[in-house]
């Protein structure tokens, strides 16, 4: 920084002019003639000082150094610093190397700071101190910190010799301290006080005791006290009063103590000048009665003083004390129980007792400076929360040495913390022994030393240290995961207030709710300082099982990725009976898809959900979003009721049930399914991952604006067009929207002028609904009158096309809800009306019955409509259509759009040419529920593009409501059902947690018989009474050729692989004792109904390996087998089946 310079740098005058003219604008008192003799003082110190190193080279003024005041370094030193006056070159070289391989050392500056050492901030009134030091001169007060202070220095000039500045963190003007390396030089003389004429008469512990305890005359009497100072406690500040406690004994250690509290404001900078161990003289005491406490202590008085004990001036006062003592002692009194206490740990809670000690040593890394969490020696950790370090928070980094009185030792704290812990509480002290020569770490440095979220967890809701060591680190990863693009770091780790809630705590209060028992008391610091036993909120401790994190969106994704493959098994997807028969192609299908649901309860510890709600312009979907990346999800507000309300967007949502959803999709070429060990076989791998969650589970939390673009827009941020000139209205309109079509690529046609890039399908939906009203203007905080209609009786029919970023309203918009339209700009005539500038009319609408299309521009909103708008509609619930199962399941095409609700069975993937397939397609198999029929009868509903990937939520066990799918009817008369571009799906459940599948119901023969019925799954007990056929041969897994000799002959062309899988196929005649029926069976379940073991049926399939092809036909009960083939094969088989069916 440019400080005090002379104009001219070598020359001593200039120095010396430039110097005088400081003093005497900083250090004169203000409105005087100069003071000549004063200014000679202070350049006879700098002198002295400067001389004082040896190597001077022959200078007698140190011309390269400038005076700089308070005002100077407050304003202008933007960067940390230090000053060494005295100091040679090669010891600052030295003093830099202290500074460790990973510390950068203080840039030295060459500066002379000089001011008055008071405790006075400002102004001179007492109230003002509390125990501060300031460096004071004309231009204003500078914070400092000081090792060892001598009381005597309060109110004197100084030279600081040696000194290190340090801006706030903040980077707030006007603050900072320094911290004084050196002893101060005095600029006057300092005047030694002579000791007393006549010896001080002084009680010391024992007796003043036993005064606290006896009514006696000389209870009225302000004694002296003398004694060695044992221990003192923490300077504890509240919003009344400050004050600390110190303890006086005898020589032994085990003798009486006597506790003396501190509290009148200019008595508290002794809390910086006491030493454990020296012997010291408090004059003028008095007792006096805590609140809520039955005995009395010893409290200090305005007039006493603090004096160094020297046994040649004092003298014991001898004292009678007659009477029966008042109370007990102190020291041997019982604390008040507690909830706590009472409370019996169990078996899994076991409660342990910290140990009280003392300890030196050295900071060697800040963990988190706003919660007090650092390191000691790279092996401890320091928790310094449960004491009021606000003004050791700026001190404490990387290379302080700390000495550390009464501190509590914990160790195996759990909540992620593996090292033992040094926690002091407010009966002990925190000295500082070293300063370090380190420059302050920037990463804390968006922290206010201020009243954080931190100190209130410790201070209101009495987290205990493992619960707030945990706490700690969970908000650690929140501001990772939020800030800054979500929130600043002051707004989350702020004070909560019941007006003003952090959001930090909302997020952690569901939590710490569960952690922390009802009925805590709040800390009694008297207690807490002088109560024997000991009690405070580190004693007792137990350890905690970490209740759950908070990790990053795209860990959760990599996780879930990981963990999806890592599980992914062929064999386990399919079971080995029945995947012994099944050729190549259909194994492969088989294998193309699958999911795994992982819940919460999956991972140690328990994650949990956080994510800012936002839309997706790109993939019409919506997203979880942190620093880290975006999640796909689906949501629901409770189950059969959709998302439909878009002030969601840009909340914070918090969830702890969830489902994390990993879809899989693998392209595969396993030649047979012995093969399905080989991952060789497996080309692609791709995985779509998404959460799904009610919100009815979930926390909804609102995020202060502003909030940065990237945190919650789904595209990149774009140059706006200038606003046009002239006043900027809201206007909006109501309607009801009665359809949505799905959402797709769709082309659109664009004028000539507009681009000369050829276009591209651009992802976009539509909707169908009618204008309730005209349009209204906003007026203050709510909607005016809606405009009147020139023709109220016209068509309000309109189709409003979203695409572009207007996609990302696709969740919110659902048939049967009312919504607001809103657009904000100038006063436009007929905005929303027919022949406005964002409507199109069509040809095609006129088939649609709508008067118009309006396309909706991507600046516009959409609202949900309150019922204060319109009651009588909004009134209503909305229902969702649905065809009759009679129309739907019948092969009549009057209406071949239908609409239904169903749960899902299976998810197959197809590829073409597979079972008939043209091309790409999903094959969802569904379950109808419906009261007219004892079955759910079974549905196939194929998804082709453009409609792939499917929606999310097609899972099996979801219940889905299918919107105006197209019907058609099979070649073997069986209905499906296929997407077109009207089609509108809506996830209504979501699949249960549990993968318990139900039992099939039971059904009779003969209810099979009583007329049509759907395609449905059940099972019928019954035995076989004859069997028609049987059929058993080899197959080319990739052609399905008959392989005589187990070898595909086809030739032209080859089959790239000579595998061949087994094909059989059994028809029974079965019977129940209500009805007969006809059973086919294949492959597995010919085994089982021949009642084969794995090892026969393995035989039985080896056996007609060889060329040709074994029939055995049935004619009838008890008839003879008839075997095709006269081989000895057949042969075999004969007798064999023959054995079985006797038996």
């Amino acid at each position: 920084m440019a400080g005090c310079r002379p104009g001219a740098p070598g020359s001593e005058q200039a120095w010396l002019e430039v110097a005088q003219a400081f003093i005497q604008e900083t250090l004169c008192p203000p409105g005087k003639e100069p003071d000549v003799q004063l200014a000679q003082l202070v350049i006879d110190c700098v002198k002295t000082t400067w001389l004082s190193q040896g190597t001077s080279q022959g200078l007698t003024l140190p011309l390269s150094y400038s005076f700089v005041s308070v005002k100077d370094l407050r304003t202008h030193q933007r960067l940390p610093c230090c000053s060494h006056l005295s100091w040679s070159s090669t010891v600052y070289q030295a003093w830099a190397q202290e500074a460790g391989p990973r510390g950068v050392p203080l840039p030295r500056e060459r500066l002379l700071l000089l001011g008055t050492l008071t405790d006075l901030s400002g102004n001179l009134e007492q109230e003002c101190r509390n125990g501060s030091l300031y460096i004071r001169d004309n231009t204003g007060a500078l914070d400092c910190e000081l090792i060892d202070l001598d009381l005597s220095w309060l109110g004197h000039l100084f030279l600081f010799p040696s000194w290190s500045y340090l801006p706030s963190l903040m980077k707030s003007p006007g603050e900072g301290h320094v911290e004084l390396w050196g002893t101060p030089v005095p600029v006057f003389p300092l005047t030694i006080s002579p000791g007393p004429l006549t010896p001080i008469p002084v009680v010391y512990p024992e007796m003043a005791s036993r005064l606290l305890r006896y009514r006696s005359k000389h209870r009225n009497v302000q004694p002296n006290l003398a004694g060695n100072l044992i221990r003192f406690s923490a300077l504890v500040k509240s919003q009344k009063k400050a004050y600390f406690v110190l303890f006086l004994g005898g020589s032994s250690p085990a003798g009486t103590q006597v506790s003396v509290i501190v509290q009148v404001p200019a008595q508290l900078v002794w809390h910086r000048a006491l030493c454990p161990g020296r012997a010291y003289v408090l004059t003028e005491l008095r007792v006096s009665k805590l609140p809520g406490h039955r005995y009395r202590v010893w409290m200090t008085s305005t007039s006493s003083q603090l004096l160094p004990l020297k046994p040649e001036c004092v003298r014991e006062l001898e004292l009678e004390l007659a009477g029966v003592p008042l109370e007990a002692d102190p020291q041997s009194l019982p604390r008040p129980s507690s909830p706590q206490d009472k409370k019996r740990p169990g078996p899994d809670c076991l409660v342990r007792d910290s140990i009280l000690l003392s300890y030196t040593g050295m900071v060697t890394d800040t963990l988190n400076q706003p919660a007090g969490l650092y390191e000691l020696d790279r092996k401890l950790e320091l928790c310094l929360a449960y004491q009021q370090f606000r003004g050791l928070r700026r001190v404490v980094r990387p290379g302080v040495r700390l000495e550390l009185q009464d501190v509590h030792l914990l160790q195996s704290v759990g909540g992620g913390t593996r090292r033992p812990i040094l926690a002091p509480c407010l009966r002990g002290a925190v000295l500082l022994r070293g300063f370090s020569h380190q420059v302050p770490e920037t990463q804390f440095s968006h922290q206010v030393p201020q009243a954080s979220l931190y100190e209130q967890l410790v201070w209101e809701h009495q987290l205990g240290l493992p619960i707030y060591l945990w706490a700690t680190k969970a908000l650690e990863d929140l501001a990772c995961k939020l800030c800054p693009h979500v929130l600043r770091y002051h707004q989350f780790l702020k004070y909560s207030s019941p007006g003003d809630p952090s959001l930090g705590l909302q997020i952690l209060a569901p939590i710490l709710e569960v952690l922390i028992p009802p009925g805590c008391p709040g800390r009694n610091t008297h207690s807490e300082i002088l109560e024997e036993p000991h009690h405070c909120p580190l004693q007792k401790y137990t350890q905690l099982q970490t209740p759950c994190f908070f990790p990053t969106l795209a860990f959760l994704k990599e996780e879930a990725k990981r963990r999806a493959w890592a599980s992914f098994d062929p064999k386990t997807l399919l079971p080995l009976p029945e995947a012994s028969h099944l050729p190549s192609w259909q194994l492969n299908q088989r294998l193309a898809w699958s999911w795994q649901c992982l819940l919460p309860s999956a991972f140690r510890p328990a994650p949990v959900l956080l994510g800012i709600l936002v839309p997706s312009s790109r993939k019409g979907c919506l997203q979880l979003r942190d620093q880290s990346g975006s999640l796909s999800c689906l949501l629901l507000a409770q189950p059969l009721q959709p998302l439909t309300d878009p002030r969601l967007i840009g909340c914070l949502v918090r969830a702890d049930r969830f489902q994390l959803v990993i879809e899989r999709n693998v392209r595969s070429s396993f030649p047979s399914w012995k093969e399905l060990s080989t991952t060789d076989f497996i080309q692609k791998k791709q995985a779509r991952v998404y959460v799904q969650f009610l919100l009815a589970d979930a926390l909804i939390l609102s995020v202060p604006r502003p909030v940065l673009h990237s945190a919650t827009s789904s595209t990149p941020p774009r140059t706006e067009p200038s606003p046009p000139e002239g006043p900027h209205i809201e206007q909006s309109r109501l309607f009801l929207l009665s359809h949505k079509e799905a959402l797709m690529k769709r082309n659109f046609s664009v004028p000539p002028s507009a681009s000369s890039e050829v276009p591209q399908p651009t992802l976009s939906f539509h909707v169908l609904g009618r204008w309730l009203g005209g349009t209204q203007r906003k007026e203050g905080t709510g909607w005016g009158p809606a405009e009147p209609k020139e023709d109220e009786n016209s068509d309000q029919k309109v189709l409003l096309l979203f695409l572009g970023s207007s996609v990302r309203w696709f969740e919110f918009l659902h048939p049967g809800h009312v919504y607001r339209l809103v657009a904000s700009g100038p006063p436009t005539l007929m905005l929303f009306e027919e022949g406005g500038s964002s409507c199109v009319s069509q040809h095609p609408l006129e088939l649609a019955g709508c008067a118009s299309c309006l396309t909706v521009q991507d600046e516009w909103t959409v609202e949900l409509a309150s019922s204060q708008d319109i009651p009588e509609v909004l009134g209503i619930r909305p229902t969702l259509p649905e065809s009759s199962l009679t129309d739907l399941l019948s092969g009549n095409f009057a209406d071949s759009l239908v609409s239904f609700s169903a749960e899902i069975v299976s998810h197959l993937w197809m590829k073409p040419g597979s079972s008939g397939a043209v091309r790409r397609c999903v094959k969802l198999t569904v379950a109808l529920e419906t009261a007219d029929y004892k079955f759910p009868p079974h549905l196939d509903v194929y998804i082709e593009d453009p409609h792939l990937p499917p929606p999310l939520g097609l899972l099996p066990g979801a219940r889905v409501y299918f919107h105006q799918l197209e019907k058609r009817v099979s070649r073997s008369h069986n209905v499906y059902c296929c997407f077109r571009s009207s089609t509108c799906v809506q996830v209504l459940h979501f699949p249960p947690d549990t993968t318990v599948s139900a039992p099939l119901p039971h059904i009779y023969l003969a209810e099979l018989l009583q007329g049509d019925k759907a395609p449905f799954r059940a099972t019928a007990s019954c035995h076989v009474v004859s069997v028609f056929s049987l059929h058993l041969l080899w197959v080319c897994a990739h052609c399905t050729s008959i392989c005589p000799q187990g070898r595909c002959p086809r030739q032209s062309p080859a089959c790239p692989t000579q595998t061949s899988v087994s094909q059989a196929s059994i028809r029974l005649l079965v019977e129940d004792g209500t009805a007969e029926a006809v059973v086919t069976c294949r492959n597995h379940q010919v085994a089982a109904v021949l009642g084969l073991c794995p090892s026969e049926w393995t035989s039985l399939l080896e056996f007609v390996r060889g060329p040709g092809k074994v029939a055995l036909q049935f004619t009838g009960p008890g008839a003879q087998l008839e075997v095709r083939c006269g081989w000895e094969v057949g042969a075999q088989i004969s007798i064999f089946l023959g054995a079985w069916l006797e038996a």
